[in-house]
């Protein structure tokens, strides 16, 4: 018995995707002309007829949403604590989440419009959002109905989940100024993400408000191995920080090794701040100050508001709650001058 011809089977011949071959044997938009012709004259040559049966099912909800992650994860816990809240909101209206890691926002964007053509997925969650992100012009192009995890833009129509960066930013560094701290370093993570950039610039304004110039940022890819690196490089400085601040909580468990190994003693020499507030902060020794906010919260948060899009309900953005600075034993006064190794 002949093997009834696939999908797959055209996009080798045509050398394409399997998702462009599915927008353009359904009509949709993503394609160019001339790649949906030849498509078109491939399938027919093949003799390729649609599944009725699957396509019966694909007109009603897939009961999924996407979520693709263009960058390593690492062992950083606010994933984690982030995907719990959210499964806790999409299993409470039977919706699956449909997770995806890839190396670049090109490669994101092929998996989102191969999910939507497949009629795998019902909506996309967008983290890690850019300035420019080329992303989300896609997703309101096909009219995926989605959520934004960062702050509302002017240029999409797709709802936000975020928080204030700016108030808890400013928090740390009045926080370290009232101590006696006037060197005071930022540890960032990526240098392409919009909230890295809403940070940094608090975090400039913050130190220029309290007529302090030497306000160093050092950007990472968020590990602990990066996080480490900066540290050493902060901390090698002519005119090293009294104190440093972290966009996560691993580079600044690192960081307590890079002061061990320098011989500073925390928070004596050096205080730290951390950025998530998660278990580890609690696990080493000493316990880090950090800005702490329900991340399990945020994440059912975004939820909500995802499903709420795809019940064509047009949801507004929704303002989180702002993180605040939980204050523990790695924080301290700033040391007299001189003192150091």
């Amino acid at each position: 018995m002949q093997k009834r011809p696939t999908t797959a089977d055209i996009a080798k011949l045509a050398g394409v995707s399997s998702g462009a071959v599915s927008y353009a044997l359904n009509g949709l938009p993503g394609v160019s002309s001339t790649t949906r012709q030849r498509i078109l004259d491939i399938a027919n040559d093949l003799g390729w007829r649609p599944n009725i049966v699957a396509r019966g099912l694909s007109v009603s909800r897939a009961h999924s949403v996407g979520w693709v992650i263009a960058r390593s994860l690492g062992i950083e816990p606010f994933f984690m604590r982030f995907i719990t809240g959210l499964e806790t909101e999409l299993s409470a209206s039977h919706t699956g989440l449909l997770l995806q890691i890839v190396d670049d926002h090109a490669a994101a964007i092929e998996a989102i419009q191969g999910w939507w053509a497949e009629r795998r997925i019902d909506g996309v969650i967008v983290t890690d959002v850019w300035r420019d992100d080329v992303r989300i012009g896609v997703i309101d192009r096909l009219d995926i109905p989605g959520v934004l995890v960062g702050r509302p833009r002017t240029d999409s129509r797709l709802p936000a989940v975020w928080s204030d960066e700016r108030v808890a930013v400013t928090s740390v560094v009045d926080y370290l100024v009232a101590l006696g701290h006037r060197r005071i370093a930022r540890v960032a993570g990526l240098r392409t993400l919009d909230h890295t950039l809403v940070r940094t610039a608090a975090f400039k304004t913050a130190m220029r408000r309290h007529k302090l110039d030497d306000s160093r940022v050092e950007l990472t890819d968020y590990s602990p191995d990066q996080g480490a690196l900066a540290t050493r490089k902060l901390l090698t400085a002519p005119k090293r920080p009294t104190a440093i601040s972290f966009d996560n909580d691993v580079m600044a468990v690192a960081a307590l090794g890079v002061a061990r190994e320098m011989g500073l003693a925390v928070p004596d020499d050096l205080s730290i701040v951390a950025g998530d507030d998660s278990d580890l902060c609690l696990l080493v020794n000493p316990t880090l100050t950090a800005l702490s906010r329900d991340v399990a919260a945020y994440g059912a948060h975004a939820g909500r508001v995802l499903l709420e899009a795809i019940a064509n309900k047009h949801p507004a953005s929704y303002q989180d709650e702002t993180s605040r600075l939980v204050v523990r034993a790695s924080t301290a006064s700033a040391p007299a001058p001189g003192r150091g190794p």
